[in-house]
């Protein structure tokens, strides 16, 4: 039989919630038949567009997670690993775990109660929904997912950290069924927001009725609500085409002034789209150009920033997997005999990857409107080609390019930002920045935010404090204004922002660039090839620049500032597929810093925002058939997939004197500060 009993906890009854997952051991006794289960009191709930926990705002910020585990290729049932694990992902400040078509086994949703992560996990399916009598319509199957969605809420559905549950990933069909697969787990139980799945409909969004929340990239073709994506996905997001900055959120897009325009439909009322590792062909209704879900909304797979292979990682592979990927990697760039270079690719790449993810998440953190968001990833994923996303490795290792505190600066129940226009900065200007708060840490409700803006030789240019009450989730702190000092070369300069008191703290590097009102170019012989008269100069042992046209310069890559996105190898057969363009695939800059023509453009050994103008107004000549001896002074880091050798700025000896090559477009980098003071610097080398 079945007996239902109410147990009163009482009005002191401790809640669990991730910042005090307090938890209770729940005996039943009958007649010496006894069993003992953890329980924790909670109510996960909605209120307008965000998330709720015992009725105050929460704001998700979830990890994806593809059950990646490398030493035993399979999920982990032992409460300890994933205590490792899921420590981790909140020493990165997350809180949300989001399962990729899959649900874990019962010793994570322990780990999620003991931690207090809200899990989210999914039916195993990645597909169309159809109704009877619809094509390919499979009713065993769709049954097995619909008993699949009754078993996890039977067998799990009483850990506190279970808080929501989704039907799948990116799933197309029909939204009676789905709403109708819903309605049916609701009613058999309550304790869990639902959602139709992540990024369903893709093009084409919308919202059914028995959604409790929406997760999606998009809300019509061109309304973009995360900051990057695949060539096939196209439009590209903000991060991939607009210069480094510190402003962008996505409020004005989940509730824009202006119709948006969405993806055309085929005369037979069907779209290609990116499904898995290849492409599909499905019905599409016309989409709502102007749909505002009032639900939650959660940004979904936001990130996908590719870090090149760290080959040291496969002496880790010591379980049933082994790295044949990492070492066919290995092996294809030692045939290009650019195998010494890995370690500085690694971490030059790396270092690009983690510029933007920073700007994608602080995005993600000033967007008023957002509910949260699902990362795609702090961990590397070993599947789709070898996605290597993450900060962490596929052991949930450090790669050492980032610290778990550096990391919280940008990603916490509690970030302060300053929102600005530009990372580089002219020489004896003025800086303006406005300082803000995303904060859902339930006792923080006042403070004093310490300002700093900080040359690297120590100088201090300007410091302000300000004293704040934080009011609601989003505060509005105050504007700053700083004055910049003349400077001779590029001078990086850090503004860190405090909240005094607090472990909130979060920093910017911005690069002050001497003023150069007119490059001068008299004195250097720069021509677009190598003609006669070059060949004449170099005879005589002169330097000559050879500045190509880039509409005409063959075998090379057009410029592209920004990371990599998931795996160059799978988006490129899928844009192939999709007749659609091939994604640029290149991952960032090698820069050789100590050489004398970058003497008056000083920077780091990897991409900055200095260069994206230098960057985005050039092509990388491929340097694969190079015949004799050269030397790259600018490298641009090729995919490991195709390992070109490509150069930016290099030079070689020839008949006496010496070439040098700059692929970049001089004019277009003449209108902005660091494109001068960068002329300037290789101009000056050529002078000497």
């Amino acid at each position: 039989g079945k007996l239902d009993a109410l147990y009163k906890m009482g009005d002191e009854c401790l809640l669990w919630s991730e910042h005090e997952p307090n938890l209770y051991k729940l005996r039943i006794d009958i007649a010496g038949d006894m069993s003992e289960h953890n329980i924790g009191m909670r109510e996960f709930n909605t209120e307008g567009r965000k998330f709720t926990i015992n009725g105050e705002k929460t704001f998700l910020r979830g990890k994806h997670d593809g059950m990646i585990f490398p030493k035993t290729a399979f999920a982990p049932t032992d409460l300890e690993e994933w205590l490792r694990v899921m420590k981790i992902s909140k020493s990165y400040g997350m809180n949300h775990y989001r399962y990729h078509t899959c649900c874990p086994p019962e010793a994570a949703f322990v780990a999620a109660d003991m931690l207090g992560i809200y899990m989210e996990p999914q039916l195993p399916f990645w597909g169309t929904i159809t109704e009877e009598g619809e094509e390919n319509h499979n009713q065993e199957e769709q049954d097995f997912l619909v008993e699949e969605g009754f078993n996890m809420l039977k067998f799990f559905g009483n850990h506190p950290s279970y808080c929501m549950m989704s039907m799948g990933n990116e799933l197309w069909g029909s939204k009676k069924i789905l709403n109708d697969i819903i309605g049916g787990y609701k009613k058999f139980d309550n304790r869990h927001l639902y959602t139709q799945g992540s990024n369903n409909f893709q093009w084409f969004p919308n919202v059914i009725e028995n959604d409790d929340f929406f997760v999606g990239v998009r809300l019509a073709n061109d309304r973009l609500i995360r900051g990057s994506y695949a060539m096939c996905d196209a439009p590209l997001g903000h991060i991939q085409t607009d210069k480094p900055a510190a402003n962008h959120d996505y409020d004005s897009i989940i509730r824009p002034k202006k119709q948006a325009n969405s993806t055309e439909v085929s005369e037979d009322g069907t779209v290609q789209i990116q499904y898995g590792t290849t492409m599909k062909t499905v019905k599409a209704s016309e989409a709502d150009a102007d749909f505002i879900p009032e639900v939650p909304i959660v940004t979904h797979e936001i990130g996908q920033y590719e870090t090149y292979p760290n080959f040291k990682e496969i002496e880790k592979y010591t379980g049933s997997l082994k790295a044949r990927n990492f070492e066919v990697f290995r092996e294809r760039l030692d045939e290009k005999g650019l195998l010494p270079l890995a370690e500085d690719y690694f971490k030059c790449s790396g270092k690009l990857a983690v510029q933007c993810y920073k700007e994608e998440m602080e995005a993600v953190f000033r967007s008023r409107l957002l509910g949260g968001f699902q990362i795609l990833d702090i961990q590397d994923f070993s599947g789709q080609g070898t996605a290597l996303v993450g900060v962490l490795d596929a052991f949930m290792d450090s790669k050492g390019l980032i610290t778990d505190s550096e990391w919280r600066e940008f990603c916490n129940d509690a970030v302060v930002m300053a929102r600005f226009d530009s990372y580089v900065l002219e020489a004896d200007s003025s800086f303006k920045a406005h300082t803000e708060l995303c904060n859902y840490r339930p006792d923080l409700k006042e403070g004093k935010l310490i300002c700093t803006l900080t040359l690297e030789n120590g100088d201090v240019i300007g410091k302000v404090e300000k004293n704040f009450v934080a009011e609601g989730n989003y505060t509005d702190i105050c504007d700053v204004e700083f004055t910049l000092p003349q400077v001779t070369k590029n001078t990086k300069a850090v503004l860190s922002l405090e909240i005094d008191g607090t472990d909130i703290r979060n920093h910017y590097d911005l690069w002050v660039i001497p003023t150069v009102e007119k490059t001068d170019i008299s004195g250097a012989y720069i021509f677009n090839e190598v003609n006669e008269e070059a060949e004449s100069l170099l005879k005589q042992g002169k330097t000559v620049l050879i500045v190509p046209d880039l509409s005409r310069l063959e075998n090379s890559i057009e410029g592209f500032y920004c990371q990599d996105f998931w795996c160059y190898h799978m988006f490129c057969i899928i844009s192939q597929m999709m007749k659609k363009p091939d994604p640029v695939g290149t991952m960032g800059l090698l820069i050789d810093t100590e050489h004398p023509a970058l003497a008056g453009f000083a920077g780091e050994k990897y991409s900055t925002p200095q260069w994206w103008e230098i960057v985005q107004n050039s092509r990388s000549v491929i340097l694969d058939d190079f015949k004799g001896e050269k030397n790259v002074i600018v490298r641009t880091i090729d995919n490991f997939d195709r390992n070109h050798d490509l150069s930016l700025l290099y030079e070689y000896e020839k008949d006496g004197g010496k070439v040098v090559v700059c692929s970049c477009d001089f004019d277009k980098l003449s209108h902005s500060p660091e494109g001068r003071a960068f002329i300037k610097s290789v101009v000056d080398y050529l002078r000497n």
